[in-house]
C-alpha cells in the first residue's frame, strides 16, 4: 500500500487531480470539541509532561470527489504541518521525542493505544484527527485491512523514533525543548490547540 499511495501522492501534488484547492478547505472542516488525554511517564514512554494528546472526532469531511488522503495533506499543509506521509500505524509502542505529530484517518478503522502500555485505547475512524505532543507513546492494536493514515509534522523540530528504555533516558530533555506549534493542524491559528496547549 505505501508504494501505491506514494505514487498517488506524487501525482496529485503534480496535477492537482483529486486534491482540494485552498478555497475548498473551509467547507471540509467541521467544528468539533477537543478531547484531551493526559498521560504520565511509565518508565519506558515519557509522554509529555506539559501538553495532552488532542483528539477531534469526525473533524474532516471526506467527499468522494477528493482522495481522502489528499484532503488531509492539503489541510495540514495549509496550517504549516508538512512532511506528510501515507501509511498505517506501527504495531509496537513508539514515540517521537523531538517533534509533535498529527494523524488523520483517511480510510478504514483502527484501535490505537496512546500513552504507552498503561495508556488508553481509542477507536479511530475516517475523519478523526489525533494530535500527539512530543513524547506521546502510540501503537496500533488492530485495524481494518483498508486502514490509511496521513501523518504530518509542524515546521519546527526534527523526526526521531524512540522505542526502548534506553531512549527514555535522553527523551525528557529533548521533549522539553519542543515548542508549541504556530497553528492547529485542522483549525489554524485560532483552533482549540492553542488553548489546550497553553500551559508551560
Amino acid at each position: 500500500m505505501p508504494i501505491l499511495e506514494d505514487a498517488k501522492q506524487f501525482a496529485e501534488k503534480l496535477t492537482g487531480i483529486a486534491r482540494p484547492a485552498s478555497a475548498d478547505l473551509p467547507a471540509l472542516v467541521r467544528a468539533r470539541k477537543a478531547h484531551a488525554f493526559h498521560f504520565i511517564d511509565d518508565g519506558v514512554v515519557p509522554n509529555n509532561p506539559r501538553w495532552p494528546l488532542i483528539l477531534y472526532r469526525g473533524a474532516v469531511r471526506l467527499p468522494a470527489k477528493f482522495d481522502p488522503a489528499g484532503v488531509f495533506e492539503a489541510l495540514f499543509e495549509s496550517n504549516g504541518w508538512g512532511g506528510a506521509w501515507r501509511d498505517g500505524i506501527y504495531a509496537y509502542v513508539h514515540y517521537h521525542s523531538r517533534i509533535h505529530e498529527v494523524l488523520g484517518i483517511a480510510r478504514g478503522q483502527a484501535q490505537v493505544q496512546f500513552g504507552g502500555n498503561n495508556g488508553r485505547t481509542l477507536a479511530l475512524k475516517p475523519g478523526d484527527v489525533a494530535i500527539l505532543p512530543a513524547g506521546t507513546g502510540h501503537r496500533r492494536l488492530s485495524a481494518s485491512p483498508d486502514l490509511l493514515v496521513v501523518g504530518a509534522y509542524p515546521a519546527t523540530g526534527s523526526y526521531d523514533l524512540c522505542t526502548s528504555s534506553e531512549d527514555h533516558d535522553r527523551a525528557p530533555a529533548s521533549i522539553s525543548k519542543v515548542g508549541k506549534p504556530g497553528k492547529d493542524p485542522v483549525y489554524g491559528k485560532d483552533g482549540p490547540l492553542a488553548a489546550e496547549w497553553s500551559g508551560a
